[in-house]
């Protein structure tokens, strides 16, 4: 059965995002792997062969800084972890330039920050820049400019970019090679014995609390931050799978159909590219708490938000912000863009549609946020 669905995902699948960690891609002292990095690229050109359009996220340029600068453990103060991103950046992309060379391709380094997201105009560019290079011999090498932005080296990682890479793309299937084998059932053991969970239907809060602590020396991420991501990834409905990519031919086996992994399954409906945008890429610039009455009408009956719903809100927003929707237990369960700002919703918040234009003196919407200017969070509501 669970091949089964494995193949049938796989077979419509034709845009791929791999996400390569930095256990993947350096050796136990530090430095790039070459022989690793040459089985990927191989794998990679192989997908480009069969058909398959290919992004690599790629961590490992502070990985690499740090065993080029000769340092015995990750720094701990930001411009040291920038001026090993420094170092190493250039290194990283030199090794799959060259490996894609050889089998007559070229690799092309893209670095982006949260800024490149946010910003509409810039992340339609990125989008377009990168499918342009799909049409020739050129393999995308995606990572977070490490060097300038301060939020991803300090809170971030390169599995959350992953996600918002495959959104960018609307990619069909997200593969995360990382040093595990997939996400395990109970804490693993380093034996053969241990469970990996073959399909995670939706990431519940079960589901998270099995995010066991797996962070490598030079990594910054660990299950947590690979759930989260898979959680945005299949939220805007499409594939995530995590794997080791350390196993011989991971990604051909993959795309294959073999039960390699964990393979999380996608929401029943994609988002549109704005709607994504929306959801996953702009960071909310407050949150809105809503009665139980709004959150019924949003989640199931398609509703748009009205004043008359909103209990509370937090935060200073303008309108054209996006901002978080709360429940009465003040757990987000949707985004979307506001109409109206923060000191009007203070004054609104509560009152019927009829009554707005009576309290701002003007109602130039009857929505505080339009349903088609909204995205629905939680697949669990």
């Amino acid at each position: 059965m669970t091949n089964d669905i494995r193949k049938e995902i796989i077979s419509k699948v034709k845009k791929i995002v791999v996400k390569v960690g930095t256990a993947v891609l350096t050796d136990k002292a530090g430095f790039l792997d070459r022989n690793q990095i040459a089985e990927l690229s191989q794998q990679v050109v192989g997908l480009r062969i069969k058909g398959y359009d290919v992004v690599i996220v790629s961590s490992g340029a502070i990985g690499a800084g740090i065993g080029e600068l000769g340092l015995r453990v990750r720094p701990k103060t930001l411009p040291e972890l920038q001026a090993a991103a420094a170092v190493g950046q250039g290194k990283l992309i030199a090794a799959y330039d060259e490996c894609f060379k050889k089998q007559g391709y070229h690799a092309a380094q893209i670095l982006l920050t949260r800024e490149d997201f946010e910003d509409r105009k810039r992340y339609l560019n990125a989008s377009n820049t990168i499918h342009t290079l799909f049409n020739l011999k050129i393999i995308p090498v995606i990572n977070e400019n490490d060097t300038i932005s301060i939020d991803e080296i300090a809170f971030g990682d390169n599995d959350t970019l992953s996600a918002l890479v495959t959104n960018l793309l609307r990619a069909d299937l997200l593969i995360m090679l990382s040093s595990v084998d997939g996400l395990y059932a109970v804490p693993p053991s380093g034996g053969k014995g241990d469970r990996i969970i073959p399909i995670v239907e939706s990431i519940t809060d079960e589901i998270k609390r099995l995010a066991f602590s797996d962070k490598t020396e030079r990594g910054v991420g660990g299950m947590e931050t690979k759930l989260r991501a898979a959680d945005i990834a299949t939220n805007s409905g499409e594939t995530v799978i995590i794997a080791n990519g350390r196993e011989h031919d991971v990604l051909l086996k993959i795309m294959q159909g073999a039960n390699i992994g964990t393979l999380f399954l996608p929401a029943k409906q994609k988002l549109t590219s704005r709607k994504r945008w929306i959801g996953f890429s702009i960071r909310p610039k407050g949150r809105i708490f809503v009665d139980t009455g709004a959150v019924e009408a949003l989640t199931k009956r398609g509703k748009s938000l009205l004043a008359s719903g909103i209990t509370a809100l937090e935060g200073d927003f303008e309108k054209g912000d996006v901002v978080s929707i709360l429940d009465h237990d003040r757990v987000e369960f949707a985004r979307g863009l506001i109409n109206y700002s923060s000191n009007e919703i203070k004054m609104i918040a509560g009152l019927s549609t009829q009554t707005i234009s009576k309290t701002l003196g003007s109602k130039p919407y009857d929505e505080v946020i339009h349903r088609d200017n909204m995205v629905i969070m939680s697949r669990e509501l």
